[in-house]
């Protein structure tokens, strides 16, 4: 892995902390700069260019989610990984849909933490098991509401997209996946 630089934003002092201990003795990790909130992130990004924003979410100011739009629109290849304690599917919505590339929650661990900055790194997406299940309920109970009644679905997956959603289930990321299967990282994006 090459070495990467990375901003933390996060408005505990605490958080900042633990997370730059935790990633800084890491092999190819250099955690170069900390922001307290949105509009101290977006100064800093106009003077650096980072590989990984770890980005909270509540923050005083500006919220990480409007943080991120602003981000991602300005420079629309910045690599955004939210790590937030809200296991809410609005919260996650709202930050993908501002751009967000992956999704963790605060209660991960190390090698989550740092699978999760390597995929970004990437231009990957990862996301918690935690955080798939909630958005793979969100789906499902769309499209499946629960009652007595036995619903019929229209939605067939094919033997590669179970096969994906396997190995997701099993923690691999989208590019370990493409390994495996010999396939290219956009053909599991798009299954």
């Amino acid at each position: 892995m090459d070495t990467l630089k990375i901003l933390l934003v996060d408005d505990h002092p605490m958080i900042r902390i633990g997370i730059k201990s935790l990633l800084e003795g890491e092999q190819g990790i250099v955690l170069i700069d900390e922001a307290i909130d949105g509009d101290e992130c977006l100064e800093k990004i106009d003077a650096t260019n980072y590989d990984v924003i770890i980005m909270d979410i509540k923050m005083p100011k500006k919220t990480g989610i409007d943080t991120t739009k602003e981000l991602v629109k300005k420079y629309p290849n910045a690599k955004v990984l939210a790590l937030s304690m809200h296991d809410e599917q609005d919260y996650i919505v709202k930050m993908l849909q501002a751009g967000a590339k992956g999704y963790l929650l605060k209660n991960t661990t190390k090698e989550e933490l740092l699978k999760a900055v390597e995929a970004v790194s990437r231009g990957e997406n990862y996301f918690s098991n935690d955080v798939s299940s909630i958005m793979l309920s969100k789906y499902i109970y769309k499209e499946f509401p629960s009652s007595k009644k036995e619903y019929k679905s229209d939605v067939q997956l094919t033997r590669r997209e179970t096969e994906i959603i396997k190995m997701i289930s099993e923690e691999l990321t989208n590019a370990d996946i493409a390994e495996k299967l010999g396939i290219s990282v956009r053909t599991v994006d798009t299954h």
